[in-house]
């Protein structure tokens, strides 16, 4: 995908199209990556936890303990608003928690890992040699590292939390997904505000527990790093929010307690 070859591995491999570029870029990433781990010239670090947690309309409120009395923050969500064909239903990622008032004890986990200390140090010595190719090639690898990683820790949160304990999927199974829960984004389809990662590196300390820092814009350094939510409701699943309306942006607005404005340029995208 980072050289825009279009098609799925291992068929990309034979494709009549692309087929002999995918094997040479294949193969050049091989080598790459055996000289990244056998050098060690990449480190990871990550950092997840669950917390008691319950919701409130679209709020999912995160709680210190099991008291469930002293409330930490709030992940602010939104719901769809515009009808599909042969929908029914409206999503919003708060429906994935237990409300207040089930008298349920629910909770969510979340998480932040990197796959990327020390890629641009290395690829900035590929850009002083002119070597655009390791350069890309480099950052490439570290993003699916970071994929990687957050797949790996995805599956010890759900032993971690009990359900997970009896999973027996291939690596195969993992990429389709076919596990219980989800792990939705801040800036992603379901959670489009980015903003909301603020929320996040506060309530795990993330920075202090990682290096993982946070720019004004929001985005993660080094840039191979992934963060979200850890859901484990039986039926969760990802969805798109698209397009949401002024009244839900108003809402929105007041339950972060920001101004019109500045909830208009984070949701710009789907307003």
């Amino acid at each position: 995908m980072t050289w825009e070859l279009h098609g799925k591995y291992p068929k990309i491999l034979d494709d009549k199209v692309v087929g002999t570029q995918a094997r040479e870029l294949f193969a050049d990433a091989q080598e790459t990556l055996k000289k990244l781990v056998d050098g060690k010239l990449l480190q990871a670090k990550g950092v997840y936890g669950f917390w008691p947690a319950n919701s409130i309309g679209d709020d999912v409120i995160v709680f210190a303990d099991e008291t469930r009395s002293n409330e930490l923050c709030r992940f602010h969500m939104l719901r769809q608003q515009w009808q599909r064909q042969g929908q029914t239903q409206y999503r919003s990622l708060a429906d994935y928690i237990a409300p207040v008032d089930s008298g349920r004890a629910d909770y969510i986990g979340t998480f932040a890992v990197s796959a990327g200390f020390g890629c641009d140090e290395l690829a900035a010595k590929f850009d002083r040699d002119h070597d655009d190719y390791q350069s890309i090639m480099v950052k490439a690898l570290a993003d699916r590292f970071a994929e990687a990683f957050a797949e790996y820790l995805h599956r010890q949160a759900r032993i971690d939390w009990g359900f997970g304990n009896n999973e027996n999927f291939s690596s195969d199974d993992l990429i389709a997904e076919k596990y219980r829960g989800i792990r939705p984004a801040a800036g992603y389809p379901a959670c489009p505000d980015h903003t909301e990662k603020e929320t996040l590196w506060q309530l795990l300390n993330a920075e202090a527990a990682t290096g993982i820092k946070l720019t004004e814009s929001f985005a993660m350094w080094p840039g191979a790093s992934v963060s979200g939510l850890y859901f484990s409701h039986p039926e969760s699943r990802y969805f798109a929010i698209n397009r949401i309306d002024r009244d839900q942006l108003e809402n929105y607005a007041a339950r972060k307690r920001i101004s019109i404005t500045e909830a208009e340029r984070w949701l710009a995208p789907i307003l």
